[in-house]
C-alpha cells in the first residue's frame, strides 16, 4: 500500500477547511505539512482487544502482553482464541485478572453478535458508542479513539482527552485551565472535520512553541 493509498480520503479537504476558518490550527498544520495519521488495517476486535490490554499499562508492558497473548493463540489473537480460554489461563501469561476478564467479555459480546461490526456504517457516532460501551472495560473515551483510529470517523471531538484539553489550553487559553464547554465552543469552527483538528492538537503537543 502507497503512502497515498494510507491517507484518509478525507484528510485534504478537511486541512483546507481547519486552514480557514481556524487562524491557530492554519499555523499549526502549516508547521506539519503533509503529515496526518494513516489508516489501519486492524479488525475491530484486534483493536479494541489491544485497547483493553493498553489500559493503565506502559507502552512497553502492554506490548510485552500482546505478544504473550499472541503466542498463546499462536497468531494474532481471535474471538474464538479468547472464548476458548477462561479467565484463570489468561492470567497465567501474565494478565492481570480484570483484564482477563475484560477481554472474556468482549470476546463474547462479538461471537453473540450483540456487538456487530456489520452495522456500524449505519449507525451514528453515539450509536456506536454505546454498542462498544456494553463491553466491560470500555467507556466513552476508548469508545471515541476506537471511532478516530479504526472507524476513521471524521467528526469526533474527544472532550475527556487529557491531551486534548492540554493542546487547547496551550494554544488558545495561554496555559490557563479549560473546560469542555469551551471546546466545545471553539471546536463549533472545525466540524464537520473534528478528528482531524484533535489531531493536530495533539501533534502539536511534541512543540510547545508552534502557535
Amino acid at each position: 500500500m502507497s503512502k497515498v493509498d494510507l491517507k484518509l480520503i478525507y484528510w485534504d479537504e478537511a486541512v483546507e477547511h481547519l486552514k480557514t476558518n481556524d487562524r491557530i490550527l492554519n499555523k499549526i498544520i502549516t508547521y506539519y505539512e503533509g503529515e496526518y495519521f494513516p489508516k489501519t488495517s486492524h479488525s475491530a476486535f484486534t483493536t479494541l482487544a489491544r485497547s483493553l490490554i493498553s489500559v493503565q499499562s506502559s507502552s512497553a508492558r502492554a506490548s510485552e502482553t500482546w505478544r504473550s497473548l499472541v503466542r498463546l493463540c499462536s497468531q494474532r489473537p481471535t474471538i474464538q482464541c479468547i472464548t476458548a480460554r477462561s479467565v484463570e489461563e489468561l492470567m497465567e501469561i501474565g494478565i492481570a485478572k480484570r483484564k482477563a476478564t475484560n477481554l472474556v467479555d468482549l470476546a463474547k459480546h462479538f461471537e453473540a453478535k450483540t456487538v456487530n461490526p456489520e452495522k456500524w456504517s449505519k449507525m451514528s457516532d453515539q450509536e456506536v458508542i454505546n454498542d462498544l460501551c456494553q463491553i466491560r472495560g470500555i467507556g466513552p473515551w476508548t469508545a471515541q479513539m476506537f471511532l478516530i483510529f479504526n472507524l476513521h470517523r471524521p467528526n469526533v471531538l474527544p472532550l475527556e482527552d487529557a491531551r486534548l484539553l492540554k493542546a487547547v489550553s496551550m494554544h488558545y487559553f495561554s496555559g490557563e485551565p479549560v473546560s469542555r464547554y469551551e471546546i466545545r465552543e471553539l471546536a463549533d469552527n472545525w466540524q464537520p472535520w473534528q478528528t482531524v483538528a484533535t489531531w493536530y492538537m495533539w501533534r502539536s503537543l511534541a512543540d510547545g512553541n508552534v502557535a
